[in-house]
Protein backbone atom coordinates (compact mmCIF):
# COMPACT_ATOMS: atom_id res chain seq x y z
CA UNK A 1 0.00 0.00 0.00
CA UNK A 2 1.22 3.67 -1.06
CA UNK A 3 1.65 5.81 1.52
CA UNK A 4 -0.54 9.35 0.72
CA UNK A 5 1.37 12.74 -0.39
CA UNK A 6 0.44 15.44 -0.89
CA UNK A 7 0.35 17.25 -4.09
CA UNK A 8 1.74 20.99 -4.39
CA UNK A 9 -0.18 23.18 -5.44
CA UNK A 10 -1.33 24.23 -8.90
CA UNK A 11 -0.75 27.73 -9.47
CA UNK A 12 -0.34 27.94 -13.34
CA UNK A 13 0.04 25.11 -16.08
CA UNK A 14 3.45 24.93 -15.75
CA UNK A 15 2.57 22.81 -12.16
CA UNK A 16 0.49 20.06 -13.68
CA UNK A 17 1.94 16.88 -14.31
CA UNK A 18 0.73 16.74 -17.45
CA UNK A 19 1.72 19.23 -19.10
CA UNK A 20 5.48 19.02 -18.00
CA UNK A 21 5.35 15.33 -18.86
CA UNK A 22 4.37 16.08 -22.45
CA UNK A 23 6.42 18.81 -22.75
CA UNK A 24 9.48 16.59 -22.11
CA UNK A 25 8.31 13.93 -23.80
CA UNK A 26 7.92 16.75 -27.36
CA UNK A 27 11.86 18.10 -26.16
CA UNK A 28 13.01 14.01 -26.57
CA UNK A 29 11.13 13.62 -29.59
CA UNK A 30 12.90 16.83 -31.15
CA UNK A 31 16.07 16.33 -29.62
CA UNK A 32 16.30 12.49 -30.09
CA UNK A 33 14.05 11.50 -33.22
CA UNK A 34 13.55 14.86 -35.51
CA UNK A 35 17.12 13.89 -37.03
CA UNK A 36 16.84 10.48 -36.88
CA UNK A 37 14.07 10.09 -38.68
CA UNK A 38 14.39 12.84 -41.76
CA UNK A 39 18.12 10.84 -42.49
CA UNK A 40 15.83 7.91 -42.60
CA UNK A 41 13.38 9.47 -44.57
CA UNK A 42 10.27 9.59 -42.70
CA UNK A 43 7.38 11.55 -44.64
CA UNK A 44 5.46 11.93 -41.08
CA UNK A 45 8.14 13.23 -39.00
CA UNK A 46 7.04 17.23 -39.53
CA UNK A 47 3.65 15.79 -38.14
CA UNK A 48 4.63 13.92 -35.23
CA UNK A 49 6.56 16.82 -33.98
CA UNK A 50 3.68 19.19 -34.61
CA UNK A 51 1.52 16.79 -32.54
CA UNK A 52 3.78 16.04 -29.70
CA UNK A 53 4.25 19.90 -29.37
CA UNK A 54 0.07 20.58 -29.70
CA UNK A 55 -0.24 18.32 -26.32
CA UNK A 56 1.19 20.91 -23.88
CA UNK A 57 0.21 23.66 -25.93
CA UNK A 58 -3.80 22.52 -25.82
CA UNK A 59 -3.15 22.28 -21.39
CA UNK A 60 -1.65 25.65 -21.04
CA UNK A 61 -4.57 26.69 -23.30
CA UNK A 62 -7.62 25.08 -21.33
CA UNK A 63 -6.27 25.62 -18.15
CA UNK A 64 -6.04 29.41 -18.75
CA UNK A 65 -9.70 29.11 -19.53
CA UNK A 66 -11.16 26.64 -17.11
CA UNK A 67 -12.97 29.11 -15.53
CA UNK A 68 -13.76 31.64 -18.38
CA UNK A 69 -14.97 28.70 -20.86
CA UNK A 70 -15.04 25.90 -19.19
CA UNK A 71 -16.98 23.35 -22.51
CA UNK A 72 -14.05 24.80 -24.17
CA UNK A 73 -11.71 23.96 -22.08
CA UNK A 74 -12.85 20.33 -21.26
CA UNK A 75 -12.67 19.99 -25.53
CA UNK A 76 -9.40 21.55 -25.01
CA UNK A 77 -8.22 18.69 -22.49
CA UNK A 78 -10.21 16.11 -25.14
CA UNK A 79 -7.78 17.16 -28.02
CA UNK A 80 -4.95 16.48 -25.85
CA UNK A 81 -6.39 13.46 -24.81
CA UNK A 82 -6.40 12.49 -28.64
CA UNK A 83 -3.34 13.55 -29.85
CA UNK A 84 -1.42 11.48 -27.05
CA UNK A 85 -3.26 8.79 -28.83
CA UNK A 86 -1.95 10.04 -32.59
CA UNK A 87 1.89 9.95 -30.80
CA UNK A 88 1.58 6.14 -30.12
CA UNK A 89 0.22 5.53 -33.06
CA UNK A 90 3.36 7.58 -34.69
CA UNK A 91 5.86 6.05 -32.73
CA UNK A 92 4.21 2.12 -33.20
CA UNK A 93 4.63 3.12 -37.14
CA UNK A 94 8.39 4.23 -37.01
CA UNK A 95 9.25 1.44 -34.50
CA UNK A 96 7.18 -1.19 -36.66
CA UNK A 97 8.61 0.56 -40.31
CA UNK A 98 12.28 1.34 -38.80
CA UNK A 99 13.01 -1.88 -36.05
CA UNK A 100 16.31 -1.65 -34.91
CA UNK A 101 17.26 1.22 -36.90
CA UNK A 102 16.18 3.52 -33.83
CA UNK A 103 16.70 3.43 -30.55
CA UNK A 104 13.75 0.94 -29.19
CA UNK A 105 13.81 1.82 -25.68
CA UNK A 106 13.39 5.30 -26.41
CA UNK A 107 10.28 4.50 -28.50
CA UNK A 108 8.52 2.40 -26.07
CA UNK A 109 9.40 4.44 -23.14
CA UNK A 110 7.84 7.23 -24.83
CA UNK A 111 4.76 5.18 -25.72
CA UNK A 112 4.16 4.48 -22.45
CA UNK A 113 4.61 7.89 -21.33
CA UNK A 114 2.37 8.88 -23.85
CA UNK A 115 -0.97 6.66 -22.36
CA UNK A 116 0.31 7.14 -18.94
CA UNK A 117 -0.22 10.74 -19.52
CA UNK A 118 -3.49 10.74 -21.78
CA UNK A 119 -4.89 8.41 -18.95
CA UNK A 120 -3.93 11.47 -16.13
CA UNK A 121 -5.25 13.95 -18.76
CA UNK A 122 -8.64 12.27 -18.61
CA UNK A 123 -8.51 12.33 -14.76
CA UNK A 124 -8.08 15.90 -14.71
CA UNK A 125 -11.43 16.28 -17.01
CA UNK A 126 -12.95 14.42 -14.71
CA UNK A 127 -11.69 16.69 -11.93
CA UNK A 128 -12.49 19.72 -14.29
CA UNK A 129 -16.14 18.41 -14.85
CA UNK A 130 -16.92 18.74 -11.18
CA UNK A 131 -16.52 22.47 -11.31
CA UNK A 132 -19.70 24.40 -11.95
CA UNK A 133 -19.33 26.79 -15.25
CA UNK A 134 -19.78 30.32 -14.70
CA UNK A 135 -23.39 31.80 -15.27
CA UNK A 136 -23.26 33.87 -18.12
Amino acid sequence: MKTFTVKKPVHSFRDLEVYQKTMEASVVVAKNLKTKLNQLKYSMADNMIQCSMSIPLFLGEAHSIRFGDHTRAILLLEKAMADCNKMIIYLEQIKGIYGSKLDFDLIEDLIKKYAETRTKIFRLEKAWQKFTPPMK
